[in-house]
């Protein structure tokens, strides 16, 4: 689990900015956290710090970054 920020949904992706300074670019959202956070529509959720869990997928040269899990982190 590492901590990130949501900064957008943009073109299909959503964005993150991790602690160390990564961007991230995740093509799925499991729909249990989307049930949970609407990342999609929600612009409170811009700028909120989470606890997240992803998994990368290849199918050869192509990555795709999947959120498994995420967890917000009270302010």
């Amino acid at each position: 689990m590492r901590t990130a920020v949501f900064k957008s949904f943009k073109n299909g992706y959503f964005n993150f900015w991790f602690e160390n300074g990564e961007e991230l670019a995740f093509e799925e959202v499991h729909p249990r956290v989307l049930k949970q956070f609407d990342l999609k529509n929600d612009k409170d959720l811009v700028d909120q710090e989470f606890n997240i869990t992803f998994v990368e997928d290849s199918d050869g040269e192509d990555h795709i970054y999947r959120v498994q899990s995420l967890k917000l982190i009270s302010i």
